[in-house]
């Protein structure tokens, strides 16, 4: 078993690794939303949006496990199934949604939290 040392991440860095893991298996509409100064469930809200469910799988998937390999965080945990169309992963600090595209507007989370400002997402190439 290795000793492995992973650097504190803050909650916002956190958010943005989880946007860039989804993005590499070509995640849609990614948005991060800030509510460390309106809500207690997390301190960022991060959405994302899939076209199938296989994709919704993969998604998930790479969040999960390069999170856990490059900065050593598993998630408290996971909720939902592809087949529901639905995951999210909480992270405690970090909450991350992964809809399919056709359920996202049905939930409507970026509605329900109009009020918490959106970070910009800054994809890499």
């Amino acid at each position: 078993m290795s000793d492995t040392t992973h650097a504190p991440l803050s909650s916002l860095e956190l958010a943005h690794h989880c946007v860039q893991f989804a993005l590499d298996k070509k995640a849609l509409d990614p948005i991060i939303l800030d509510l460390n100064n309106i809500s207690t469930i997390c301190d960022y809200l991060v959405i994302f949006s899939a076209q199938s469910e296989p994709q919704i799988k993969a998604i998930v998937n790479a969040v999960e496990k390069t999170v856990k390999d490059e900065y050593g965080r598993h998630p408290l945990a996971v909720d939902g199934f592809p087949t529901s169309q639905w995951v999210v992963m909480d992270y405690g600090d970090v909450m991350v949604h992964v809809f399919h595209e056709d359920k996202r507007g049905v939930y409507a989370l970026e509605d329900l939290w109009s009020d918490a400002p959106q970070v910009r997402v800054i994809k890499e190439d």
